[in-house]
């Protein structure tokens, strides 16, 4: 979330794209092992099978400590300035649009609070589902949209809808003042310069693992039908 403000910052990509997967590890070690003051880059570079000098690299960049040699990097210190680079350390709040199978987990997933975003209020079409709640959250009609988002001054916003619906959507959302959206419609959206869109395409990544599969079972890689 915030990757606008983060390009902006300078930033480089890459760099956004790896950091939650440091982040997701050094959480996940303080709590198995809280008290570990410290960690070093070849030790981190191990664990997520990454090269320890771009590891360094990486953590140098966006620490307010270096990393010394022998005690490397202090573990909360890291984590607190990981989660301020990636914007978690302050809660962004946002809108959902389709409260179908996904957009139902989506509301009903808790995660989303380790990392700042917190889903305000969900939208569909249904009428059936207007006024009602889903997973303790608030469901309205479409036509309550912009003028919730203008009065709440939401900027993100979850398109969980078909892909023929997808681009009405993101038009409403814009219309509404929103500067980021996370796509979760199989389908290319057109939005302004100043807009952020994030594309979550599942079926995109099916193909990519299909096609994986289908190379390493061509190659001989994976032993088949041993499963007894």
């Amino acid at each position: 979330m915030g990757n606008i403000e983060k390009a902006a910052a300078g930033i480089p990509k890459q760099l956004l794209l790896r950091l939650p997967n440091y982040l997701n590890y050094l959480k996940t070690l303080h709590k198995e092992q809280p008290d570990l003051a410290n960690i070093s880059a070849p030790v981190i570079a191990v664990a997520l099978g990454q090269n320890e000098v771009q590891v360094r690299k990486d953590l140098s960049f966006i620490s307010s400590t270096a990393g010394r040699p022998k005690t490397g990097f202090a573990v909360c210190d890291l984590i607190r300035d990981i989660e301020r680079v990636l914007g978690y350390d302050s809660v962004t709040e946002a809108v959902l649009v389709g409260v179908g199978h996904l957009g139902r987990a989506f509301l009903a997933y808790k995660g989303f609070d380790d990392y700042g975003l917190r889903i305000l209020m969900a939208f569909d079409r249904d009428a059936l589902l207007d006024g009602g709640t889903v997973a303790g959250k608030r469901v309205m009609g479409m036509d309550r949209l912009q003028d919730f988002c203008q009065r709440v001054k939401v900027h993100i916003g979850i398109i969980t809808v078909p892909a023929d619906a997808a681009q009405e959507v993101c038009d409403q959302l814009v219309q509404a003042g929103v500067l980021a959206i996370w796509n979760f419609a199989p389908v290319h959206l057109s939005v302004p310069d100043h807009v952020l869109v994030q594309n979550e395409n599942m079926v995109a990544s099916l193909a990519r693992l299909s096609a994986h599969l289908a190379k390493r079972l061509g190659e001989g890689g994976i032993e088949g039908g041993n499963r007894s």
